[in-house]
């Protein structure tokens, strides 16, 4: 029993999910990033101001 070589199609999907799997897990890191300045940034912190009654 051999092993069959692999039709021409699934080199193709192959491709194309490695390229979206690419895609979105850059997409990802993007997000991930943004958050982490967002979250970490004390630059655009509120100021302390008093209350006053």
């Amino acid at each position: 029993m051999s092993l069959r070589k692999s039709h021409e199609l699934h080199q193709r999907r192959f491709s194309r999910n490695l390229g979206v799997g690419l895609t979105l897990a850059a997409f990802i890191v993007i997000i991930f990033g943004l958050t982490v300045v967002k979250v970490s940034g004390t630059d655009f912190g509120m100021a302390n101001q008093e209350v006053q009654n």
